[in-house]
């Protein structure tokens, strides 16, 4: 009787493994999502800063500050991408509200005598402390590689040649860490929300069954799709109005840039996310289905790939890649520049030209899929 027992419940296991076998879905669940998210956290999750983009002002441009530039470009902490003798030939602060750097050397011009006298050489340290995490462990790197070549040119560890880096904090003097995180939570929240309440209004009116009256209406689906969005859009406004108040007002958090400025790209991100819940809406079967899509579709790469929680120049290329279809990314960007380095559009024309294109794509995309009789 209890082989029997035993053989039943055997076979009851053996059928439940076949219906896991079978179910794609299920197995995608199992073994990909595991695979996936440890490679990725493996890679994103680093507190570990590589390659950053730097720029060398070598107002000496001798020997000295040649070998230490040489030493700086060979560590895989730095990539030199300009290299200047007078530090007026360019804005060196264009450097930084383009992005295109995190940190800047200049070296003086008396660099190589006062090494050679064994006297007290100062050497500036500007680094973009928007991020104050990053900014003190790209300036620990930096001193680090100075002090490296400081004992090697000097033979012995107490010589009396010593050079002393003056480290200047930009945008963000006092390391606050609001700086880098409102423009973080600007872009989750409203990420979170837009896409979200959006992304259940097209199901919904279908699982109601009032999707027909709709269809039967003179209304286009344009503008279906439009009156769908348009009372988030004015939610989500207010939603920016309140942010930036708390900021400015509970945080201390100046903004420094235009105030117009921040709130149309902030319309305009909104409006990039309502597109992206409308699709959603679109192509879900269920309010239960846009629900997860839009929850953890949305928050795990706005999380990991915005940039303000981890750093995207360390990540592997194919993730680089991959943020680059995150529209927080670019928002994110965005915000930042304008609330802490005061940026204008011509610093950040590129990335309101993404956000604006894949707006469009975004939307044309949900017109093209958006069915005119419902399936039965």
């Amino acid at each position: 009787m209890k082989t029997i027992k035993f053989r039943q419940f055997t076979s009851l296991i053996r059928k439940e493994f076949y219906h896991v076998f079978r179910d794609k879905k299920t197995m995608l669940i199992l073994f990909g999502m595991p695979a996936t998210m440890i490679l990725i956290f493996g890679f994103a999750l680093t507190n570990e800063i590589r390659n950053t983009s730097i720029v060398v002002i070598d107002q000496a441009n001798d020997n000295h500050s040649k070998k230490l530039t040489q030493k700086i470009s060979t560590s895989n902490y730095f990539t030199i991408v300009d290299k200047q003798s007078d530090p007026r030939r360019k804005n060196i602060e264009q450097y930084f509200q383009k992005g295109s750097i995190k940190l800047a050397l200049i070296i003086p011009n008396n660099f190589s005598s006062e090494i050679e006298s064994h006297n007290t050489c100062k050497i500036q340290i500007i680094a973009d402390a928007t991020d104050p995490n990053n900014a003190n462990v790209l300036t620990s790197y930096m001193t680090s590689i100075i002090r490296n070549y400081e004992r090697q040119i000097s033979g012995i560890p107490n010589s009396n040649c010593n050079i002393i880096p003056e480290i200047k904090m930009l945008y963000n003097p006092k390391l606050k860490g609001a700086p880098n995180f409102v423009p973080g939570v600007i872009a989750l929240v409203l990420m979170l929300i837009c896409v979200m309440m959006t992304a259940i209004s097209i199901v919904r009116e279908k699982e109601m069954g009032t999707m027909e009256v709709l269809l039967v209406s003179p209304f286009r689906p344009f503008l279906i799709i439009l009156s769908k969005t348009v009372p988030y859009l004015l939610i989500s406004l207010l939603n920016i109005i309140l942010i930036l108040l708390l900021s400015v007002f509970v945080l201390h958090l100046p903004i420094k840039g235009n105030l117009t400025f921040l709130f149309i790209e902030s319309a305009l991100f909104i409006i990039t996310c309502l597109t992206l819940g409308i699709f959603i809406s679109i192509k879900a079967k269920s309010q239960q289905a846009a629900m997860l899509i839009s929850l953890v579709g949305m928050f795990l790469p706005t999380v990991l790939f915005s940039g303000f929680m981890f750093p995207i120049d360390n990540m592997p290329l194919i993730l680089q890649f991959i943020s680059n279809l995150v529209p927080a990314k670019w928002f994110y960007t965005i915000a930042k520049s304008i609330m802490i380095q005061g940026s204008h559009f011509s610093a950040l024309w590129t990335e309101t030209l993404i956000l604006t294109a894949m707006t469009v794509l975004l939307m044309v995309a949900s017109l093209k899929n958006f069915k005119v009789r419902l399936e039965p």
